[in-house]
């Protein structure tokens, strides 16, 4: 997920939507919602991920550029998150140039279970973890303003701990809904029953 940085995410604020009387007894006119200007200029990085869509568990860390040194390093940190009991390990990745490097080569070779498929360009929709990117987003940055990049990794740390602790399988081409469906049938024509 990247790049991300430090600055606002739009959120919801409360306004008062009709004039309103003041201290002085004049009338307060109605406010709009208004966001400062924010460019994000304190400190940016990338946070990688790894998703189990069986389980829906996940892991997360942030590092400061999309290097195949800080790629291959991840994926040193997953190999130690997923159970020794998995005899394989298949490695969705989309096409950037450090998920090829030959840096990446010593650990296919090292850790022979690995497989790595890369998705077909313009085809992100086919790995699991981007819809899983989404609800990290707005689990770790909607509505929330940072100062930091540290306070970026803080939040995106704890969003993560607490989606592992609420997991939930993953699908390909289902949505999981809250509501019940609609039956099928006939589409209701107004007047007619």
């Amino acid at each position: 997920m990247g790049p991300q940085s430090a600055k606002s995410y739009p959120g919801q604020g409360p306004v008062h939507a009709e004039p309103r009387p003041g201290a002085e007894g004049e009338v307060q006119p109605a406010e709009r919602a208004k966001q400062e200007i924010d460019y994000g200029r304190r400190g940016k990085g990338y946070i990688f991920g790894a998703f189990r869509p069986a389980t829906g568990e996940a892991l997360t860390h942030p590092y400061p550029s999309r290097s195949t040194a800080n790629w291959a390093d991840f994926l040193g940190r997953v190999e130690a998150w997923i159970p020794a009991e998995f005899e394989r390990v298949y490695a969705i990745a989309d096409n950037l140039n450090a998920h090829r490097a030959l840096d990446v080569l010593p650990f296919a070779l090292a850790f022979p279970r690995w497989e790595f498929v890369f998705q077909p360009k313009y085809a992100a929709y086919l790995n699991l973890i981007e819809p899983w990117w989404k609800v990290l987003k707005s689990l770790a940055l909607k509505g929330r303003r940072f100062e930091t990049w540290e306070e970026v990794c803080r939040a995106v740390e704890e969003a993560t701990a607490y989606w592992n602790k609420h997991r939930h399988p993953f699908i390909w081409g289902r949505r999981r809904r809250h509501r019940p469906r609609r039956r099928p049938g006939i589409a209701a024509v107004p007047g007619v029953r």
